[in-house]
């Protein structure tokens, strides 16, 4: 038994210094013009939404999802968020893609998010992506907003959508 766990510790020893020789010897790709390998997509992607599951309380939206609210989302989603995740009814330009990791194309995806979630996400970021947080000076009530027209977003009522196509025209509104 004790050969088994001295076997065992060796290993796990031999392991940690092997990955931390290939960190600190350079040997990870970090260049931002190419691709991260499938593992790596793999194990960020895995860590990210567990991390934000785990944290993210699961709260009831106290902003009803009236077509009124959802506008209002809307307008916050098209100013703060569209840039990067994509604009309601017009085409990726895929900036999201050229980042890592690559940006959800929240138009064309959606989300799997619950709203609490998104909302929790929107308020707090998540480090090291570029989604940074939002809440040191957008209101809880407007993240709240902004988490309906987020989840809905695949599926918004005629009259939202025109109601955004008119203030992507004017943005004056």
């Amino acid at each position: 038994m004790k050969l088994f766990f001295a076997g065992f510790l060796s290993g796990i020893t031999v392991l940690l210094l092997g990955v931390m020789g290939y960190l600190r010897l350079g040997l990870a790709e970090v260049r931002g013009d190419i691709g991260p390998p499938a593992w790596e997509n793999s194990l960020m992607y895995s860590a990210v939404h567990a991390s934000v599951r785990r944290r993210a309380p699961e709260l009831p939206n106290p902003i009803p999802p009236t077509e009124e609210n959802l506008i209002a989302g809307g307008k916050l989603y098209v100013n703060n968020c569209g840039g990067c995740h994509g604009m309601p009814g017009k085409p990726s330009e895929g900036i999201g893609d050229s980042l890592y990791p690559p940006i959800p194309q929240l138009p064309k995806a959606g989300t799997e998010y619950s709203e609490a979630q998104i909302f929790w996400v929107a308020k707090h970021g998540i480090r090291r992506t570029g989604m940074f947080a939002n809440g040191k000076w957008i209101p809880d009530k407007d993240l709240w907003t902004l988490a309906a027209f987020i989840k809905r977003i695949k599926e918004l009522p005629p009259s939202v959508r025109t109601a955004l196509e008119e203030k992507k025209q004017n943005p004056a509104n």
